[in-house]
């Protein structure tokens, strides 16, 4: 066993003592903690880590939550798009209305049908991460707001994949001409002195033509085509015509050389064949206009909830960390004085325990 003097040993322990301060103060400035684990503080470093580890809960929903926001967002331009695809609509419907042709009018039909398929397609492809808000059932969006799921909300999927459900607005029917096909010789061989020809559409008399003896198909056709809707045309043999309001008949009313009654087939109204039923389809339209906007509102406050929960939350997250590094961090200002005055310490004690081992090899001075 080696035998210290009382103030080598001293020296020593005080040496000892501030090269483990030293080694804590340097292992502070190369972590940046204060607290690296439970031996530094117990306390601390756990009240910390619960802070720490609601933070990184939180930081995962503030994902979920950015997707929500994002997925509301792609709704809410479906919408926007999907109600100037509607304003688009409503204006065929004017359209229409302000027109006295029944070809314009189906015409204006046809293409109000295709502006209706283009908001079907429109809002399928209104998703966003396979979440569509436009897309009807099974696509509820939920967002979670906190760690154990207790505050959260919850927006409800509308579907407009088909215009006549939510919105209303079903396929028009565009409408078909009747059409009548009359051989020129059974015309032609009808006619005689006096006689004329009574021209009924839908079952309204519309026209009465000259039947007189020597009338030719021409002259008929002629006089067919100034019958407002009413086209004719004949390819020399056969007489085709078309009457876009109805069902044509035609008839001679001298019956000694008789023309069999010509009665033609084929036709349907459209619903923009009428004023009534062009207004009827604008009351709808209106309709459809005040649920998208009501829906886009819905969907707004949505996002501003949503958006409004994100931003808290990003400041809650913040508020948590900083609590934890209030507990662990150090200050390495503090922590950069506290080794300057512990290297000067340790140089004291170094120069201290230098005098105490010359003080004791003074004892071998008395043998020399």
């Amino acid at each position: 066993m080696i035998h210290l003097s009382a103030a080598v040993r001293q020296n020593l322990l005080s040496l000892q003592g501030t090269a483990d301060l030293m080694s804590k103060t340097q292992n502070r400035l190369a972590t940046g903690l204060k607290v690296n684990s439970a031996l530094d503080n117990p306390n601390s470093f756990f009240t910390a880590s619960a802070l720490n580890n609601r933070a990184s809960d939180l930081s995962g929903l503030l994902d979920d939550m950015g997707q929500g926001v994002q997925t509301l967002k792609a709704a809410d331009d479906g919408i926007q798009a999907i109600t100037k695809l509607v304003e688009a609509a409503k204006g065929k419907a004017n359209q229409a209305l302000q027109s006295n042709k029944i070809e314009d009018r189906r015409r204006f039909a046809q293409e109000y049908n295709d502006l209706l398929t283009q908001i079907e397609d429109l809002a399928k492809d209104a998703g966003y991460k396979g979440k569509n808000l436009l897309a009807g059932a099974g696509n509820d969006l939920s967002v979670i707001f906190n760690e154990d799921g207790t505050s959260s909300i919850t927006i409800d999927a509308v579907d407009y994949t088909d215009t006549s459900g939510a919105l209303g607005l079903a396929d028009l029917t565009v409408g078909t001409s009747g059409t009548l096909s009359i051989a020129e010789s059974d015309l032609e061989g009808g006619d005689e002195a006096g006689d004329t020809l009574t021209v009924t559409v839908g079952g309204s008399n519309v026209a009465t033509i000259d039947y007189g003896a020597g009338t030719t198909a021409e002259d008929v056709i002629t006089a067919l085509n100034a019958i407002d809707g009413v086209e004719a045309s004949t390819d020399g043999t056969t007489i085709s015509i078309t009457s876009a309001a109805g069902d044509i008949v035609i008839d001679d009313t001298d019956t000694t050389a008789d023309l069999a009654t010509q009665t033609g087939s084929g036709y349907v109204e459209g619903t923009f064949d009428t004023d009534t039923s062009i207004s009827a389809s604008l009351d709808t339209l209106s309709t459809a206009l005040s649920t998208l906007r009501s829906q886009a509102s819905t969907f707004g406050t949505n996002l501003t909830v949503v958006e409004n929960r994100q931003n808290f939350t990003k400041r809650l997250i913040n508020t948590l960390e900083e609590g934890a590094g209030k507990l662990t961090l150090a200050d390495t200002n503090e922590e950069g004085a506290n080794l300057l005055a512990l290297q000067t310490r340790q140089q004291l004690a170094s120069t201290s325990l230098s005098f105490a081992s010359q003080a004791d090899q003074a004892v071998l001075r008395l043998f020399g």
